[in-house]
């Protein structure tokens, strides 16, 4: 058996390593582009950051490596220009011209190639990605020769949050300029906001709807596209990466709508001895079955080795992925699982979706930080589609948790009932997760039923509905809706009848207390209540809401 695998990163590597455990007489062959061999490229910009002090740690494997423990045959330097499906061979070029390497099953693991947008001044000097080693080399060397004071990431996506922390780090100057209307765009638009407060903390200025549009590298600045300049005596790109389809497309093999190349649930494309895997592929997306790109190393890796078990003979079915994914920013941490409301709404989902802010751990024990929790489900039964979680501990625990879930299809009532760890360091007896499944359950069943601030916006603009703000004086006075009636929780009781008979929006700092007062006053013969998901802490993050908050003192 003559296995070639062309690409040899995450999913290259890892489908060499299994090929190997599978068939210890196997032919192996890996071809490389590029001078390395399984790097680690999600750690490039802790690099670049100083926490990863040894560049070395980089480099998972060597050619040598890899031959000495696996006997796999490592080309680097070596670009596949050409496959030849009939004859079953792909011809290769390097530094000593150009040659054909016969296969019996070919793995197609190629990634992709980090997007260039049309900015003037483009090739600059003092422009780079971030995506290779030799990447990291030439910025390194380029910040130890200039000493630079300011940087722009054009792109606030993964690699851009985390080079941007990376040159706050080393004492640069970083703004950020987004394209889209908030950084991390695949995100819901309050955790974009939260995201973008963070960042600010740290001295990191978030412009956000605009782009560069030129780079003068003689001034050391950059303009945007409403003609406003900023400092950047460097620019890093990271605006998206596109998937290199070019060899597949030549060889015949098919692409789909998501602009990914074509294979079965065993990763096989539309040739019955290719395969792929990988940032090239399209996979199905967990919760609703639509076919999407998930550049993610995660499915990459697993994506690999199943690629290899069935090139071997081999029938590993893979389900699809949900596009898991953490980053750090700052002190804070953000994480998603599977469909971001905006995302579901965008697929005719009908869903809703559940906000809280709560401590990650019991507030008796020291160290508790609020923690915010979103959780997207379908609206007919509670399924879980999606989540979104933000703050400094014990975020991607709880991510990593609702990613089973979406994964194994459980209900809101399913995380209710969860047994999970509890201790005072850990969590707090009822989960933040299950307390955000009980408000869930709770509106799904019309115990106390909640509006999302999103869906809040409307009628608060409109004035057709009366804004009951149940937070404390301290709370209210620091900053509150325009309009708004204020009795604090604790005197509702005894003001009942102060509160209006028509339409009811009640605020609370978080939502709970808001919970609280729905069902104080549904049971006073207030009929029309709803209490906003999230309270004010969720408004006061959504852009359209700002025209109508009034700041505290």
């Amino acid at each position: 058996m003559k296995l070639v695998i062309i690409g040899g990163v995450a999913a290259g590597a890892t489908a060499a390593a299994r090929a190997r455990r599978i068939d210890e007489k196997a032919k192996i062959t890996i071809l490389e582009k590029g001078p390395y061999v399984s790097f680690a490229n999600c750690g490039l910009p802790y690099r670049i950051s100083g926490d990863i002090q040894k560049r070395g740690r980089l480099i998972l494997q060597t050619a040598e490596g890899f031959f000495a423990r696996y006997r796999v045959d490592v080309m680097l330097n070596t670009e596949a220009i050409g496959i030849d499906r009939q004859n079953k061979q792909v011809r290769v070029k390097s530094k000593d011209g150009e040659s054909v390497v016969p296969y019996d099953k070919l793995i197609l693991a190629q990634g992709g190639t980090p997007i260039r947008p049309q900015i003037d001044g483009l090739d600059s000097p003092n422009v780079f990605n971030l995506w290779t080693i030799p990447d990291t080399d030439k910025i390194e060397a380029f910040i130890k020769e200039y000493d630079p004071k300011s940087a722009i990431v054009v792109g606030g996506g993964f690699i851009g949050l985390e080079a941007a922390e990376a040159f706050n780090n080393r004492g640069i100057s970083t703004t950020i300029v987004e394209l889209m209307n908030q950084v991390m765009p695949p995100a819901d638009p309050e955790f974009g906001a939260q995201i973008a407060e963070a960042l600010a903390e740290h001295g990191v200025q978030a412009i956000t709807g605009k782009s560069v549009v030129r780079i003068d590298w003689n001034a050391r600045r950059a303009t945007l596209s409403d003609d406003s300049t900023v400092s950047a005596d460097m620019v890093l790109l990271a605006v998206g990466v596109r998937p290199n389809l070019e060899l597949a497309k030549q060889a015949g093999l098919a692409t789909g709508s998501a602009n990914g190349l074509v294979v079965d649930e065993y990763l096989r494309t539309n040739d019955p001895d290719i395969y792929a895997a990988g940032d090239m592929v399209e996979v199905v997306r967990v919760p609703d079955g639509t076919k999407v790109r998930i550049p993610l190393a995660g499915p990459a890796n697993r994506q690999g080795r199943l690629a290899a078990t069935n090139a071997l003979g081999g029938s590993m079915k893979y389900a699809g992925a949900m596009g898991t994914s953490v980053v750090k920013v700052m002190d804070y941490t953000f994480s998603m699982t599977g469909l971001s409301e905006k995302a579901a709404k965008a697929a005719n989902i009908d869903v809703r979706a559940v906000t809280i802010h709560k401590a990650h751990h019991a507030t008796y024990y020291p160290g508790s930080e609020d923690l915010s929790l979103k959780i997207i489900y379908q609206k007919s039964d509670g399924k879980v589609l999606g989540a979104q979680a933000f703050g400094k501990e014990g975020v991607e625990k709880r991510i990593d948790v609702l990613a089973v879930a979406v994964h194994a299809g459980l209900s809101l009532e399913d995380i209710a009932e969860l047994d999970l760890a509890y201790a005072p360091p850990y969590s707090s007896a009822n989960d933040p997760m299950q307390m955000a499944s009980f408000a869930a359950l709770n509106d799904m069943h019309g115990f106390s039923k909640f509006v999302t601030a999103q869906e809040a916006m409307q009628p608060i603009r409109q004035g057709t509905a009366t804004i009951l703000d149940v937070r404390t004086y301290a709370e209210y006075l620091n900053g509150h809706i325009k309009g708004s009636v204020h009795i604090p929780l604790d005197e509702l009781r005894d003001r009942i009848e102060e509160v209006p008979s028509e339409q009811i929006l009640i605020v609370s700092k978080a939502g709970f207390e808001g919970h609280l007062a729905y069902r104080q006053l549904i049971q006073n013969a207030k009929n029309d209540i709803r209490y906003i998901s999230g309270g004010y802490t969720s408004l006061r993050l959504l852009q359209e809401a700002q025209n109508i908050i009034e700041e505290g003192e």
